[in-house]
């Protein structure tokens, strides 16, 4: 649900936050009836939720607003159902801007928290303001010394990343070593719950441990994207658009799909390319739609019919390796790519399916 763009940034809520919010209201109504009767009490509870999440909000923005700072294009800030998500288009080009970035959020909500207590000591508030400021400040020493714990995919594992990153001199190192410590974070997440849900009287139970669960789960399954992504990051370099690429056979726009299929087999094609009567390229016919066309069918159907017309960006140069070509695809995605000599003479096919098969096994 898009929720507006100060500056720039578009924000989204997930509707995953809807019920967190209503449970956030549930569970701290039990200390505002203590002030307020009901069903006001309510009220103040879901204030609380929104105030909640509005600190989550200011952490994550503090993120895209110092990516912005610093010369980094910011896609979106979502908040879910764990907190929120900041997600930055490149990753950062040294380990001091990756500090900074990752720094941004945490230190937001330990400002917010020397601000609440400021407030409670120096301020005449009536009881149920000091009840929410209280609870706003705990929840922001909590949310920002937690985001500092040194493992990926926290703000601490990005400042972790940063520093070896510097020590090291390679960004993987820091990457992967972020990552496991982030592992041994979510271990110790699950473990914390399953303590606090072991003591007698403390009221933390089976939510404590099913909380626990989550953040856990949550933390090992960032940690894991991280190392996968270093090892697909290792396999980016060895890409070539020429040794994926499909031999191409090239057919008239009025030939029918049966025709076209037998030339491809007779030729141990794997693409068909649509050109004039002259031989330029005019469109891709996609795979999927002759594998989804049946066979009684292809004779009466036109490969024209199923060609899809050669926009500039669906049109790459052979010799594209590494990230030029990952960039290449980004840029406009597509599931077939036609690959050109330098004299703009056709070389193949470069089907989507392929590239991923050649990053499988990760």
């Amino acid at each position: 649900m898009p929720m507006g763009r100060p500056f720039g940034v578009p924000v989204f809520v997930s509707p995953s936050w809807f019920p967190i919010a209503l449970l956030v209201t549930i569970m701290f109504e039990g200390q505002v009836s203590d002030a307020v009767g009901r069903p006001a009490s309510y009220l103040v509870a879901f204030t609380y939720a929104l105030l909640l999440y509005g600190s989550v909000f200011v952490h994550e923005l503090s993120h895209a607003v110092t990516a912005r700072g610093l010369g980094l294009p910011v896609r979106s800030v979502t908040l879910n159902i764990l907190g929120g998500e900041t997600s930055i288009e490149r990753e950062a080009p040294t380990p001091g801007r990756e500090f900074l970035i990752a720094f941004a959020g945490p230190l937001v909500n330990i400002v917010l928290a020397a601000l609440g207590i400021a407030a409670h000591y120096l301020l005449p508030l009536p009881p149920v303001a000091v009840l929410l400021v209280d609870a706003l400040t705990i929840a922001n020493l909590l949310v920002g010394v937690f985001n500092l714990l040194p493992g990926l995919p926290l703000d601490g594992g990005r400042l972790v990343r940063a520093a070896v990153w510097k020590i090291t001199g390679h960004a993987r190192s820091g990457a992967v070593a972020a990552a496991w410590i982030g592992r041994a974070v979510a271990v110790g997440c699950l473990l914390t719950g399953v303590w606090l849900a072991s003591l007698p009287g403390r009221g933390f139970g089976w939510l404590a441990l099913l909380w626990s669960a989550m953040v856990a789960s949550t933390i090992w399954i960032g940690a894991t994207h991280a190392l996968r992504a270093e090892r697909v990051r290792d396999r980016i370099p060895l890409l070539s658009a020429r040794r994926l690429a499909r031999r191409a056979t090239l057919v008239t726009a009025d030939t029918p799909l049966a025709e076209a299929v037998r030339r491809a087999q007779e030729a141990h094609a794997g693409a068909l390319v649509v050109t004039d009567h002259d031989g330029r390229p005019l469109g891709l016919v996609s795979e999927k739609a002759v594998t989804a066309t049946p066979e009684q069918r292809r004779p009466w159907i036109t490969v024209g019919d199923l060609s899809r017309g050669l926009e500039p960006d669906l049109s790459l140069p052979a010799d594209l390796t590494g990230e030029d070509l990952i960039n290449a695809l980004r840029r406009a995605p597509a599931t077939e790519y036609l690959l050109l000599e330098p004299d703009g003479g056709v070389y193949g096919v470069l089907a989507v399916s392929d590239v991923d098969r050649a990053f499988a096994g990760i």
